[in-house]
């Protein structure tokens, strides 16, 4: 068994055969075959190595006539790894004592030979290990007849390991079969990392260098609360975290049943607790789970999942849809944050740069295009009038920003009063604070907005220098550090002064340990993942006001992120045991 580790994103565990993406995104369907049938298919294995050799033959000839024979010699040696004896004798023997496929067999063969080479600190002989990994391509296409599977329309159950996965191949995942995802590289507040939360599927980012190791159909057991992955484990260790899902299953139902109890602390002081949402059907869960409305709704999803720009009709069935679910509530819906980690279907349009979360994202990207803007904006002003809705503002920097996003909505508002369009021209207009040049200026940016929406997720990464999808600086992006807090701090207080709402809407909300900190700053509004919006209540209804300012207070004195932490995690399990499990 192997244990890999990684930044745990989406909590469950998943235990499944893997499903590996590599450069030709081939699936092996099976591990094992009948003892009865192996002759058959080692002619099989036999049949599609020679058809292997023959391209690669063919590939050396070609080589020869065309760029020379010294690159000819590239072939030949793949040629004389495919008729490798050992190799082969190694694959007919696992396939005949062990049943294993022909496919599982070949790929287990030569991964473990490339790992090895990788493994010799030699680097001339760590790149020959990419000739290992080509024949197995090669054996692969041959074997499955060129059969590709895509990841929106899976037939069996699979964990999906990657070296990444896009927003846009997340957000289609096939949540029928999908039990779970592990990349090699990405952070804890990467937009895919979000979008598991959303889809409900444990996950693990940031594993680091680990495709090689493992072939197609393995038995891997995904850990997505501790964030671990473990490789071939034996029978006890899956009967142990079977055991462990079953208990934390049983948690999550108790809490579950809860739910629809007030989030109230235990000396009555109403906390609301809202869902963060990417897709319409999710408002649903938020209202099953006891949320009191959509604090965030993301919308630019609606652009990743398709390739086709959307309509203004699009946009608002989508909002409309969100409305119908939740009824009285209150949704917020933030327009477009598109850029950085998030980029529209047609590429071309939006030029990438060379620092894309200092670039032209979100609201600059917004009005950039205004075309882009007040389609949006029409559809909220248009699927405002039948709910209670907000539209929100994300990643303003400057009060000119505003000023400007809020001139293009009451142009919007002037255009849809002359086409007699019906709206609703008294929607609450607020920001995501996420950049700490707003924080800072949380005093007079309360003049000119109707609430406040703090997004941890970028506030984190902007404060601290530390790009949040990057592996290399995850150690740098912390959410307790007390720069961070501070600022959240100081735009609660703005809000306070104001009598403006605050709420915070990031990942962090959704981490039961920092919702007694939060409680204790002042804040009354949370908007958490759907699924963690019974554990959010849990803690509310399991504090006190006073005991929650003496936790903040005593959080706030300390001067590391580290300590900080440990102090939240310790006071969590004092209040919430079975959650600090």
């Amino acid at each position: 068994m192997i244990v890999k580790r990684g930044v745990a994103v989406s909590p469950g565990v998943a235990i499944g055969p893997a499903m590996v993406l590599g450069a030709a995104a081939l699936r092996i369907r099976r591990r094992f075959i009948r003892a009865d049938n192996a002759e058959a298919e080692l002619e099989r294995f036999r049949s599609a190595l020679d058809h292997v050799c023959e391209e690669i033959a063919t590939n050396e000839r070609q080589a020869n006539e065309q760029i020379g024979k010294q690159y000819g010699a590239i072939f030949s040696a793949h040629l004389q790894l495919a008729r490798d004896p050992k190799l082969i004798s190694e694959v007919d023997e696992l396939v005949r004592k062990r049943h294993y496929s022909p496919e599982f067999a070949s790929s287990h063969v030569l991964r473990k030979y490339a790992h090895q080479l990788q493994n010799l600190g030699n680097p001339y002989l760590a790149e020959r290990a990419n000739d290992l990994f080509d024949l197995e391509r090669r054996i692969l296409r041959n074997l499955l007849n060129e059969q590709k599977e895509d990841l929106a329309h899976l037939t069996e159950d699979v964990i999906v390991l990657a070296h990444n996965l896009t927003p846009s191949e997340t957000a289609v995942l096939d949540r029928k079969h999908v039990l779970g995802f592990a990349t090699e590289i990405g952070g804890a507040t990467s937009h895919t990392a979000i979008l598991a939360g959303a889809l409900e599927l444990p996950a693990i980012v940031g594993v680091g260098h680990f495709l090689t190791e493992i072939s197609g159909g393995t038995t891997v057991i995904l850990d997505g609360n501790h964030g671990e992955l473990l490789i071939d484990p034996d029978e006890d260790t899956i009967a142990r975290y079977r055991d462990a899902a079953q208990k934390a299953r049983a948690v999550a139902a108790r809490i579950l049943s809860l739910s629809p109890r007030t989030a109230e602390t235990k000396d009555r002081t109403r906390i609301h607790v809202y869902g963060n949402i990417e897709f319409p059907e999710e408002a649903e869960h938020c209202i099953e789970r006891g949320a009191d409305g959509i604090g965030l709704y993301r919308t630019e999803f609606l652009y990743l999942a398709g390739a086709r720009e959307r309509t203004e009709q699009d946009h608002f069935n989508a909002y409309r849809a969100v409305i119908e679910k939740v009824g009285d509530r209150p949704i917020v819906i933030r327009t477009l944050d598109l850029g950085a980690d998030k980029v529209l279907p047609a590429e071309e349009t939006f030029e990438r740069c060379a620092n894309p979360e200092l670039g032209l994202r979100s609201i600059r990207l917004s009005l950039d295009n205004l075309q882009l803007f007040k389609t949006q904006l029409r559809a909220i002003l248009r699927a405002a009038t039948t709910g209670q809705v907000s539209v929100m503002f994300p990643l303003i920097s400057s009060l000119l920003e505003l000023r400007q996003a809020k001139m293009i909505l009451e142009d919007v508002k002037e255009d849809l009063t002359d086409e007699g369009v019906e709206f609703n021209a008294s929607v609450p207009v607020g920001i995501m604070v996420e950049v700490p040049s707003a924080a800072l200026m949380a005093v007079e940016f309360a003049r000119e907005v109707d609430f406040f929406s703090i997004g941890t997720n970028d506030l984190i990464q902007y404060t601290l220098a530390a790009d949040r999808s990057d592996p290399a600086v995850a150690k740098y992006y912390n959410s307790a550090d007390p720069a961070v807090l501070r600022l959240i701090r100081m735009v609660v207080r703005a809000g306070a002064e104001s009598g403006l709402p605050v709420t915070v809407c990031g990942q962090m909300s959704s981490d039961p340990k920092f919702v007694p900190l939060f409680v204790g700053m002042g804040l009354r509004n949370l908007s958490a993942t759907p699924q963690a919006v019974p554990e959010v209540k849990e803690v509310i209804r399991s504090l006190t006001i006073a005991h929650a300012e003496q936790i903040a207070a005593s959080a706030m004195e300390l001067d590391l992120a580290r300590d900080i932490e440990g102090f939240l995690r310790g006071e969590l399990k004092r209040i919430c045991p079975d959650l600090a499990e």
